[in-house]
C-alpha cells in the first residue's frame, strides 16, 4: 500500500500578538489561509519503524523532524507497534513563516491514520497536533480560519478567495524568538489581551477588512532587523499588488494581485532578484483542502 498527499503551506492574512501567557507562549489573534504551494508526503507500509526520507539533504530525518514526532505521538496514542516509510518532497521554504513543518506534521497524522487503517477521533488528533506546535491543528482543517490563544483554538471565518497570489521568500533566516522579543508584548496583562481579542474579532467582521485593516504585528521589528524583507514587500506593492504582507514572523511575504497579467508582470520584474524564491499560488478553500487530502 502506497499513496501520496499534499502538505499545503499557509499565510497569515492578519496577525496580532496580544501578550505573554503564563505558560511562556503568547496569545495571538490571526487569520490563517492555506495556499496551493505544497510539499508532498508519500506513505508506504514498512515493518514496525517509522523511516523518513527527503529530497533535501538539510532536512532532519529523526526526532528533530515534526513528521517523525507526529508519527511517534500517534503510535503512543494507539498503543501499537506499527511502522511506515514516509518520503517527503520539499517545496515549502523552511523557516519562512509558511508553516511547512507544521503542515507536514498534520499531514502525517492524516496519512498515517489511513495507512494504519485506524479511525482516530478528531478531538484526539487535535490534541496530538496541539502538542506538536501552535500551527499544527490548523492544518487538520485548512481553508480560512481564525486562530487565537496560542493559535491552536480555531473558529471558521468566511473563505478568502484569492486566485492571483505571489509568495516571495528572500534568503534570510528570521528568529521567531527575536521577533517576539522585539514586540515588547510581555507588558500586556491577560485582561488587556482579552479586551484586544474582542476588538480583533469585531474588526475582522468588516467586509473589506483584509484590504483595509489587516496587519502583521511582527513587520516593523523584523523589517528593522532585516531590511531585505521590507524591501520585498515594497517591491511587490510597486509592481501592482493590491495587498502585500509578511507571513508569520517572516521572512516570506505574500502579495495579492487583481489579475494574472499583473502577477506575471511582477514575476518578470523580480527576475533580477536571484536570491528571492518566488511562487505563484492561489488560496485553497476548506473544501479544496479536504478534497486534496481525501477527507471527503
Amino acid at each position: 500500500m502506497s499513496f501520496s498527499l499534499p502538505s499545503y503551506a499557509k499565510v497569515n492574512l492578519h496577525l496580532r500578538v496580544l501578550g505573554r501567557r503564563e505558560d511562556g507562549y503568547h496569545n495571538i489573534y490571526t487569520i490563517f489561509q492555506t495556499v496551493s504551494l505544497c510539499d508532498t508526503l508519500t506513505f508506504a507500509e514498512s515493518g514496525d519503524e517509522v523511516l523518513l526520507e527527503c529530497d533535501q539533504a538539510d532536512v532532519p530525518r529523526d526526532g528533530g523532524n515534526l513528521i517523525v514526532r507526529a508519527a511517534e505521538k500517534l503510535k503512543e496514542r494507539l498503543g501499537r507497534s506499527v511502522g511506515a516509510g514516509i518520503s517527503l518532497e520539499k517545496r515549502i521554504p523552511m523557516g519562512g513563516g509558511l508553516g511547512g513543518g507544521s503542515s507536514n506534521a498534520a499531514t502525517a497524522l492524516i496519512g498515517l491514520s489511513r495507512l494504519w487503517n485506524v479511525s482516530v477521533p478528531r478531538e484526539e488528533l487535535i490534541d496530538i497536533a496541539s502538542g506538536l506546535g501552535s500551527d499544527v491543528p490548523f492544518f487538520l482543517t485548512g481553508g480560512t480560519a481564525a486562530g487565537y490563544g496560542r493559535g491552536t483554538e480555531l473558529e471558521p471565518v468566511p473563505y478568502f478567495s484569492a486566485e492571483f497570489m505571489l509568495i516571495v521568500t528572500p534568503d534570510i533566516h528570521v528568529s521567531t524568538v527575536e521577533a517576539y522579543a522585539g514586540l515588547g508584548a510581555d507588558s500586556l496583562t491577560n485582561e488587556e489581551s482579552n479586551r484586544i481579542l474582542r476588538v480583533c474579532r469585531s474588526e475582522t467582521e468588516a467586509s473589506d477588512f483584509l484590504y483595509s485593516g489587516a496587519v502583521n504585528d511582527f513587520e516593523n521589528t523584523v523589517f528593522a532587523r532585516h531590511p531585505e524583507v521590507g524591501r520585498v514587500k515594497q517591491k511587490l506593492i510597486e509592481f501592482g499588488a493590491s495587498r502585500a504582507m509578511m507571513s508569520g514572523s517572516g521572512a516570506s511575504v505574500f502579495a495579492i494581485f487583481d489579475k494574472e497579467e499583473t502577477r506575471q508582470t511582477a514575476l518578470k520584474a523580480l527576475d533580477d532578484e536571484v536570491n528571492w524564491r518566488k511562487f505563484a499560488v492561489a488560496a485553497v478553500s476548506r473544501d479544496e483542502f479536504r478534497a486534496g487530502l481525501g477527507l471527503g
